[in-house]
């Protein structure tokens, strides 16, 4: 796979890169597996915006990627690793022996002709799935279950993996990408390997424009606001905030303050939180 950087013909391009490799640039897309898309984005049934900064974007189809993987003990052969809009990871098209053709998430390494299979008694190795109490300790995976039979649910962006630390008491340590260390059901299913991509972190946007063909919209600092606006805003020039602690627009506190609910029912599942982030 390779990052390459565009031909300077503004700047916009002068540092504008994208993944050039990893993937089949000629092939379409299966028809059987596209369906359309409701475009409301950032905004609620009744049509009112929930999520600021959202909309337009380049019209895109959806994949419709088998996250549940229930074709069990029938194998595959992935015909093609292409790239999905809706996602950073390649997709891989597989064909299974009855005919039938699935997208699933693709590992990385992924390329035509591979055989895979689904099953409890799966062979270890990239692209095979299987329960995590057959996974030996040190083992990346990817799209893991959190509930048996209810599809991959978490470790599922480009480039991402989890590390199974320990099999024990019907439950699998698992280490996140995050740092996170918590435990799921040994009877969950999971994809052995790393999601493809692993240098999507890596491309730089380049050009507001870009960001505009993401489906995503301007937006404005809180302290360039007039303070009727914004609790940030107001005051003659380049100012600070004003404030003790950042707020929203809305003046609920903001940057650093912690949502999670106290008491939630899944924290006796997370054996360590993740490492915080020191700010820059």
């Amino acid at each position: 796979m390779a990052i390459k950087i565009r031909k300077i013909k503004n700047q916009g391009k002068r540092t504008l890169s994208f993944v050039a490799s990893g993937f089949d640039k000629k092939k379409k897309p299966e028809k059987s597996l596209l369906f359309g898309k409701n475009r409301k984005i950032g905004r609620m049934s009744s049509g009112k915006i929930s999520v600021r900064h959202r909309g337009g974007g380049h019209k895109k189809r959806l994949r419709r990627i088998d996250f549940e993987c229930k074709k069990i003990d029938i194998s595959a052969k992935v015909i093609v690793v292409e790239k999905d809009p809706n996602r950073s990871g390649f997709i891989a098209l597989l064909v299974f022996t009855d005919g039938e053709k699935r997208y699933v998430l693709s590992w990385q390494g992924a390329k035509a002709g591979d055989k895979i299979i689904f099953s409890r008694d799966a062979e270890i190795k990239k692209g095979n799935r299987t329960i995590l109490s057959r996974i030996p300790v040190g083992t990346e995976v990817f799209n893991v279950e959190m509930v048996p039979g209810k599809g991959g649910q978490i470790v599922r962006s480009a480039g991402s993996a989890a590390i199974v630390m320990a099999n024990e008491n019907g439950f699998t340590q698992l280490q996140l990408p995050s740092t996170e260390i918590r435990i799921v059901p040994d009877q969950c299913m999971a994809t052995i390997g790393r999601v493809s991509n692993i240098e999507h972190n890596t491309i730089t946007i380049g050009k507001a424009g870009r960001v505009r063909w993401m489906g995503r919209r301007p937006q404005v600092r809180g302290k360039v606001m007039n303070p009727i606006d914004h609790p940030h805003g107001g005051g003659e020039g380049n100012q600070p905030i004003g404030l003790k602690n950042p707020k929203t627009p809305w003046g609920k506190p903001a940057k650093g303050l912690k949502t999670r609910q106290k008491f939630k029912a899944s924290d006796k599942y997370i054996l360590r939180r993740r490492k915080k982030k020191r700010r820059k």
